[in-house]
């Protein structure tokens, strides 16, 4: 009787495993899928600030009277960016044009064709009291497949984080 026992309880001591096998793959990638989501919040955030304090740069005109290029911008941009500061220039794409309307801005999306088209992009600071729109697209690499599947609007599946603001110019001079 007591052999038995020993050969039934033998057959299930790799049940375990075999459980394990199957549930670990979903697991871990669920698990990498939400880590990697919470980056790409963080990176989200820190990109809105460092827009906001890039903006300020055009809309006080220090931009204007610094004679300022889109790279000087690119640069503060990514000073503000924090661990994530010496990836930025390869990864941010900064568009800041004049507009005569904010209802109805009539700035081309680069991401229209599927692919992203940094030529469409200008860099136009305007004057004193100009309507103007700033717009910065960051390129932000995802590992897990379904996520970049799931929140990519290109072709290529590049996860492009868009951050616009908009502001008339204060009236320096």
């Amino acid at each position: 009787m007591r052999g038995g026992l020993d050969l039934k309880r033998r057959r299930r001591e790799g049940s375990t495993a075999v459980e394990f096998a199957m549930v670990a793959l979903p697991f871990f990638l669920l698990l990498f899928g939400i880590l990697e989501i919470g980056l790409l919040l963080l990176v989200d955030a820190l990109a809105e600030t460092a827009v906001s304090d890039a903006g300020r740069q055009v809309r006080t005109g220090q931009a204007q009277e610094l004679k300022l290029k889109p790279e000087d911008i690119k640069a503060r941009l990514c000073a503000n960016m924090s661990v994530f500061a010496a990836d930025c220039p390869n990864r941010a794409f900064i568009d800041i044009r004049v507009v005569d309307d904010f209802s109805d801005p009539v700035a081309p999306d680069p991401l229209a064709s599927g692919l992203f088209d940094p030529s469409v992009l200008r860099y136009q600071p305007g004057g004193p009291g100009d309507r103007v729109l700033v717009r910065v697209w960051y390129e932000q690499p995802i590992i897990t497949p379904f996520i970049a599947q799931a929140l990519s609007r290109t072709t290529d599946h590049r996860v492009m984080l868009t951050t616009t603001l908009a502001f008339r110019n204060e009236p320096y001079q």
